[in-house]
């Protein structure tokens, strides 16, 4: 059996060094080409129709103007008289034409006739959702009325932040061509082995007649894993085209109408504790919604971290609106949960005069990681400087810029998905490494590189890595923080296996056993004796002319038994904020991230991964919100002017502190895309509050919202 192992953490020559991605220089000159880039030959435009309200009933939709343009090439019914739609931007019709502006020309010739139907687009307030709100039954652990009869101190807050959505900068969309013997896919995805099985159900095709092909994706957070109905319609608008390819890409207003949504939260939390800081009980009434579906929220993660608390009572609401649906978004539930718990509990420890650090640390032991979160919190405070700049609420200082700090916890599970990967060896000595995932921008392909370096003893530079193709081996889709798991043990694998066949072909040259022998440093050779090996060149020399193909697949399922990934993750960040009490304005000065993560392949892009999460957290929280009109049903700021997010400027400094230490290296890979993007709106809101001395509970933190709170106003 071989040994997959990692190599002891002393021992490894490439992973645990902090290698620049591969792909920086091509993405930052700009010569990376990503499929919406792409302009294969022939090349037609699609383009959607799509409705202009949010609740409404077709009566009529007349397609023969557009029919008749020149240019047109195929024009599509999506849907038909009588369809009810539930939302505005649901897909109506779709276009093939020439170019861009002729397809565009020809979806404004459609002509729709509609019978507006009452609609609903807000939730925040649940009185007005009517049969629209649907209730999940309540849950109640313990005895919280007593509970909150035994209490000296209980508090009541309401907290929240809207919908907001994914705003990848790469728009959702795809380029097919859809020829007589296969279908050719250029997507923008999250999982490019799984699309051919999707688009076969829809298309009626065999898979295996589908080929999909991506180097680069312009982001995704989650939104990303489905087909999507526009995919469909560019392979109908290619077949009626005679197989020329068709580009549909979303515009920015659709992207941001349809293509996926984070769910909003709001909540009314009562809470108690003793004297001494013990936190004792836990009641939260909340409502969400992710659009017309209602899906929302996970109430079961109330209180967030803090689960061993004994008394608890929690109800949940989904709402069902006129609006676009949600898809997963970076750690779906925690970043909400961790917002309204944080809050919560940071609002319990000002209303027993107790520093909030104290207060989250003698609480500790009602998490099920006591001894992590304790370090974690120590650690975030020690390099915030809590002990400087911590105070009671509100700052005292003079003058109009008041300075607060706060706290946000995470947690994340991680265990990689299941992946296969080829490796090629040459007689030249030319190592391909090929599997069909994708980089969402997360450096995987750099990942890939150093994890088969270090097994065969060499250079990243002397690994060529394959991805984004159907071509190669299946591998899960990116999301959950599962990609990093999966790739790195399919690719150690197939390495190791290959590995072993060059032993066996070099043993009798080197009159070594197989098992005796070990690649270090660019050479095989006997362990631990330089002077008898061949370099990997001359090694590979003697394979004439064979290739050595091994492939290696990690299953999930196994994880736990070969111990080579792992999953549970903790973490904490803390936030450093200025508040101008005249103007309204926050201001970043500093967020720091404490987070444990198993073994790291690279700290250089482990960092960068909470650096990015460290920034969303700060748009969340200062600057975005979907905004819809009751009135019209509308998406007011479906553009990039007024949906609004981080600048350069907005961020302030950023420090990242990750747990590498013999015992978390030990547990093996875990990933780490999700955990850091969760507690950071909690600790910028926690900060705001320790600042100004109120709270503004709903999110996001904007001039309005803080003027109103500081004037007793419903923020």
């Amino acid at each position: 059996m071989p040994n997959y192992s990692w190599p002891a953490m002393d021992k490894r020559k490439i992973m645990g060094t902090p290698i620049k991605r591969l792909d920086g220089p091509v993405k930052s000159s700009g010569r990376a080409k990503y499929n919406s880039d792409v302009h294969p030959a022939g090349m037609l435009w699609g383009t959607l129709v799509t409705s202009p309200h949010a609740h409404a009933r077709i009566v009529s939709i007349d397609l023969s103007a557009a029919q008749k343009m020149p240019g047109v090439t195929a024009v599509r019914a999506i849907k038909k008289a009588g369809d009810e739609i539930q939302w505005a931007g649901t897909e109506l019709v779709s276009i093939a034409a020439t170019n861009e502006e002729v397809a565009r020309d020809a979806a404004r010739a459609v002509v729709v006739k509609y019978d507006v139907l009452p609609h609903l687009v807000q939730e925040r307030d649940l009185s007005k959702a009517g049969t629209r709100a649907r209730a999940s039954g309540e849950q109640v652990s313990g005895d919280p009325d007593q509970a909150f009869k035994d209490a000296d101190a209980v508090v009541e807050g309401e907290y929240g932040c809207p919908v907001i959505t994914h705003c990848c900068l790469e728009t959702h969309g795809t380029i097919i061509a859809w020829g007589d013997d296969k279908v050719e896919v250029w997507p923008s995805t999250q999982n490019v082995s799984g699309i051919p099985a999707q688009l076969a159900t829809a298309l009626k095709v065999p898979a295996n007649k589908i080929h999909v092909h991506m180097d680069y994706v312009g982001g995704g957070f989650g939104s990303k894993f489905p087909l999507d109905l526009w995919d469909v319609e560019a392979a109908q608008l290619s077949k009626a085209s005679g197989g020329r390819p068709v580009k549909m890409f979303l515009d920015r207003e659709t992207e941001l109408e349809i293509a996926g949504v984070r769910p909003s939260v709001f909540a009314k939390v009562k809470l108690g504790a003793k004297k001494d800081g013990t936190f004792t009980v836990w009641e939260s009434k909340t409502w969400a919604s992710g659009g017309f579906q209602a899906a929302g929220l996970n109430a079961d993660l109330f209180p967030y971290v803090y689960r061993k608390v004994e008394n608890r009572r929690i109800n949940h609401t989904g709402v069902s609106l006129n609006a676009g649906t949600a898809r997963a978004w970076r750690a779906p539930n925690h970043p909400q949960v961790s917002l309204v718990t944080c809050s919560a509990l940071d609002d319990l420890a000002a209303k027993l005069g107790m520093d909030s650090l104290q207060f989250f640390l003698k609480n500790a032991n009602l998490t099920n990681k006591p001894d992590v979160y304790t370090a974690q919190l120590k650690k975030a405070a020690e390099m915030i400087e809590w002990s400087k700049y911590g105070h009671a609420r509100p700052d005292t200082a003079k003058g109009p810029i008041k300075r607060g700090l706060g706290i946000g916890i995470n947690t994340w599970g991680g265990l990689g998905h299941d992946s296969q990967c080829r490796v090629t060896i040459q007689a030249d000595g030319s190592i391909s490494v090929d599997l069909g995932s994708q980089d969402l921008g997360t450096a995987t392909k750099t990942m890939i590189a150093m994890v088969a370096a270090e097994t065969f003893g060499l250079q990243v530079n002397q690994i060529t890595v394959g991805i984004g193709d159907t071509n190669f081996p299946p591998s899960g889709g990116s999301g959950g923080s599962t990609t990093i798991g999966g790739v790195s043990v399919s690719t150690r694998k197939a390495s190791v296996n290959a590995l072993g066949k060059i032993f066996d072909l070099l043993a009798p040259t080197l009159g070594v056993p197989a098992d005796q022998l070990e690649a270090v440093d660019g050479r095989i050779q006997q362990k631990g004796n330089p002077n008898k090996a061949l370099s990997w060149k001359q090694a590979c020399a003697k394979l004439g002319a064979q290739t050595i193909s091994e492939v290696g697949e990690n299953l999930s399922r196994n994880a736990a038994k070969e111990g080579l990934i792992n999953q549970g993750v903790s973490g904490v960040q803390m936030a450093d904020v200025s508040v101008d009490i005249e103007t309204g304005k926050v201001t970043m000065n500093k967020m720091v991230a404490v987070q444990d993560c198993g073994l790291i392949v690279n700290p250089r892009t482990a960092e960068s991964q909470i650096l990015g999460a460290c920034i969303m957290s700060t748009c969340a929280a200062l600057f975005e919100e979907r905004v819809m009109d009751q009135q019209t049903g509308r998406f007011l700021n479906a553009d990039m002017e007024f949906y609004k997010l981080s600048g350069i400027g907005d961020i302030g400094e950023i420090q990242v502190h990750l747990d590498i230490s013999p015992a978390n290296d030990a547990r093996g890979i875990i990933g780490l895309g999700e955990p850091p993007a969760v507690g950071g709106m909690a600790a910028i809101s926690n900060a705001v509050a320790n600042a100004i001395g109120v709270r503004v509970g709903i999110l996001p933190l904007t001039p309005q919202h803080v003027l109103a709170a500081l004037n007793g106003r419903n923020a």
